[in-house]
C-alpha cells in the first residue's frame, strides 16, 4: 500500500474510487464526472489523462488533464503536486477551470512558467436549479435542432464562442474542426436547442455535461439585434423544462460575475448559487 503522497494516472480499475471523489460535489464536478462516466477512464475516450493524488494509500483528489486542466477536491498539497506534474509535462491545455480556491493556487504555481494568461476570470458564480421556472412562460418556438440544421446553428455557435472566449474557434490549428465536432455532437444527441426564424438562429442553448445527478447548460446565446426582448429568459425556460424532464434532476451553469444581464436572467429563472469557479484562458 502507498503510504506517502503521490500522483499517478488513473486507469479503469480506479473508476469507483474516482466517482466517489467526484460525487462529493456533483454540481461543481459535472464536467469531469460526465467525462469519467462516458469513458470509464479508458484513455482513448477520456480526451486526456486523469491524475489521482493519493494520500495514505487512498485516492484523495483528482485533476483532469485534457483540453482543460481541472482540479477536483484538491487541497493545497494536492494542488502543489498537480502543478509539479503539469510543469514536468508542459502546457497542453487551453485553459484552467475549476473551484476558485484550488484553481487560483494552481495558477499561482504555473503562472511563472506558463504565463501570462490571455484572460483571467477569477469569480464565476456556479448556479443551479431543481425546478421549472415559476411565472415564466416557455418559448414554444424553441426546439431541438435537427441534424440537417447543423449549417444553421454552427454560425451561431461560432459567434457565441467568439464573444464568450474572445477568439474564434475557427482560428485554432485545426481550423475549427474539433469545435465543429463538439457542436455536431450536441446536435446529434438532441441536446442543442434553438429558436430559428427565417432560416436564422436568434437564440440557442445546449445541454452539455450530463450525469445522473446534474446537467450543465452551455452555449447560451441570443443574436445581438434581438437582445433585451426576453428571448433568453423564455428560451431557457423551455430548455430547463426539457433538461429536468429528460436528463437530470438538477440543471446548472456558470457565468462571469461581470455579466450583469445574464445574472439577472438566471435569477428570474430560479437559479441559486452553488459555488464559485475560476477560469484561466490561454
Amino acid at each position: 500500500m502507498l503510504t506517502t503522497p503521490t500522483v499517478r494516472v488513473l486507469r479503469p480499475s480506479a473508476l469507483g474510487d474516482a466517482l466517489a471523489v467526484l460525487n462529493e460535489d456533483p454540481v461543481a464536478n459535472a464536467f469531469v464526472t460526465a467525462r469519467v462516466l462516458e469513458s470509464g477512464l479508458e484513455h482513448p475516450y477520456l480526451g486526456g489523462d486523469m491524475w489521482g493524488y493519493y494520500r495514505g494509500g487512498r485516492l484523495a483528489s483528482l485533476c483532469y488533464a485534457g483540453a482543460n486542466l481541472v482540479p477536483v477536491r484538491a487541497d493545497a498539497a494536492a494542488v502543489d503536486a498537480f502543478a509539479e506534474r503539469a510543469l514536468r509535462q508542459g502546457r497542453r491545455c487551453s485553459s484552467l477551470v475549476g473551484p476558485a480556491g484550488a484553481t487560483a493556487r494552481l495558477w499561482t504555481r504555473l503562472e511563472p512558467h506558463w504565463g501570462p494568461a490571455r484572460e483571467l476570470r477569477p469569480r464565476q458564480p456556479l448556479l443551479a436549479t431543481r425546478a421549472t421556472p415559476a411565472g415564466i412562460a416557455p418559448d414554444p418556438l424553441v426546439r431541438r435542432v435537427r441534424k440537417d440544421e447543423m449549417d444553421l446553428v454552427f454560425p451561431a455557435a461560432v459567434a457565441m464562442f467568439t464573444e464568450e472566449v474572445g477568439i474564434s474557434p475557427l482560428s485554432a490549428e485545426d481550423g475549427g474542426l474539433a469545435y465543429q465536432s463538439r457542436v455536431a455532437e450536441t446536435v446529434g444527441t438532441g441536446r442543442c436547442f434553438a429558436r430559428i426564424e427565417d432560416g436564422r438562429v436568434v437564440f440557442k442553448a445546449e445541454i452539455g455535461a450530463v450525469t445522473p445527478d446534474v446537467c450543465q447548460l452551455q452555449g447560451v446565446w441570443t443574436a445581438p439585434d434581438r437582445r433585451g426582448r426576453g428571448l433568453a429568459t423564455a428560451g431557457l425556460a423551455t430548455v430547463i423544462a426539457h433538461a429536468l424532464a429528460e436528463t437530470s434532476p438538477v440543471v446548472s451553469l456558470y457565468v462571469n460575475d461581470f455579466n450583469a444581464p445574464a445574472l439577472a436572467v438566471y435569477r428570474r429563472l430560479g437559479f441559486t448559487r452553488s459555488g464559485t469557479l475560476m477560469s484561466v484562458l490561454f
